[in-house]
């Protein structure tokens, strides 16, 4: 018997309903608002989300201004769901400590 007799294949990722739990999981985020398709911290669009039909586009600034800088993100797992949350936790946070 092989290693290879035990493996399976992960599910295939759903990216309409993984950003139906992303937005929840953002929504519950402490300081984020929710505007659309997009989220904001104190006034200022910080993340912004597109559904596609392999995957979910992220978008998210370094920090938050008026003339941000965007980093693009392409979510095709649930790990990167996963990973993407909890980047914005820590930007969360370490904005808040900034202020």
């Amino acid at each position: 018997m092989t290693t290879d007799d035990f493996s399976f294949a992960l599910p295939p990722f759903k990216p309409d309903e993984a950003i139906v739990k992303l937005r929840r999981d953002l929504r519950e985020l402490r300081g984020l608002t929710a505007r659309g398709d997009s989220f904001e911290y104190r006034g200022q669009p910080v993340v912004s989300l597109t559904l596609e039909p392999d995957c979910i586009r992220a978008r998210v600034v370094e920090r938050p201004a008026r003339t941000p800088h965007w980093e693009d993100r392409r979510l095709a797992s649930g790990a990167d769901v996963r990973r993407f949350t909890e980047d914005v936790r820590r930007s969360l946070a370490r904005w808040n400590e900034d202020e």
